[in-house]
């Protein structure tokens, strides 16, 4: 049976995953890295769009719309009095020099960058990234500098972007096998509840299966943008409950004779 029946059979079937038990423990570790490649797809989108809509507009609104500033001591100077907000096609532009606004308030919007009075900060698919000025103090930065650096930047767009997505990936993928390792642990305690004759190698592969449904229901959730709340207790809930269920469809271990 291929990967993608797998996933799919996974969604439903307590009795297929127990089935899988008996696979080799090398597709299972492939099939783990699919389904961390298929849950990032929707934030990878995302999160690239984003950042390349947010580095065209900041490039168009600094020599446009902002006035001029420089960045000295790691503050922010300028001429305004008071913060400037841009909304661009969903996308927000935060300039304050006057420290009215803090990085708490940039954190509210979905994609945004905040040039604030001591950091920048840019939200990418409600994900923020912080840039103190003080790791800087012996620098001058001026807004000719940061035009230049993010006209570099959307000519690096090519290389930056797959690698930022590439280390995602990989992350993801570590979270992914960690709980995993952690709910194969669950399953030993649920291996003594259910009599189940199952060793840690099974129930493993059984819980890399187990997270099918709940990693598929949060990667759809993604893709429509939509927050789920207590997503990581509904997670562990999910798995546990799925992982309980294919456990109940192994056979209990044959008592001994005397």
């Amino acid at each position: 049976m291929n990967m993608f029946a797998q996933l799919w059979k996974s969604l439903y079937s307590p009795k297929d995953i127990a089935r899988f038990r008996f696979q080799g423990i090398g597709k299972t570790i492939g099939y783990v890295f699919l389904l961390t490649f298929l849950s990032i797809l929707p934030m990878a989108y995302y999160l690239t769009t984003s950042f390349v809509e947010g580095i065209r507009n900041t490039s168009a609104l600094l020599q446009n719309e902002l006035p001029s500033f420089t960045i000295e001591n790691g503050q922010l100077h300028s001429s305004a009095k008071e913060p400037i907000h841009i909304d661009q096609h969903g996308f927000t532009i935060i300039f304050d020099s006057t420290g009215q606004v803090t990085k708490e308030d940039v954190e509210r919007f979905s994609n945004a960058i905040g040039l604030l009075k001591h950091e920048a900060v840019l939200v990418a698919n409600h994900q923020p990234q912080y840039y103190s000025y003080s790791t800087f103090p012996d620098i001058k930065i001026t807004d000719e500098d940061v035009h230049s650096f993010i006209e570099t930047m959307q000519s690096l767009l090519p290389v930056f972007i797959p690698l930022s997505l590439l280390i995602i990936y990989l992350f993801a993928s570590a979270s992914k096998f960690i709980g995993i390792c952690i709910l194969a642990f669950f399953g030993l305690i649920l291996r003594s509840t259910l009599d189940k004759k199952l060793q840690y190698r099974h129930t493993w592969i059984m819980s890399a299966y187990a997270v099918t449904l709940s990693t598929v229901f949060f990667t759809v959730m993604e893709a429509l943008q939509t927050v789920v709340p207590y997503a990581p207790f509904i997670h562990w809930f999910v798995s546990i409950a799925v992982l309980f269920l294919a456990m109940k469809e192994v056979p209990s271990a044959k008592p001994q004779n005397e």
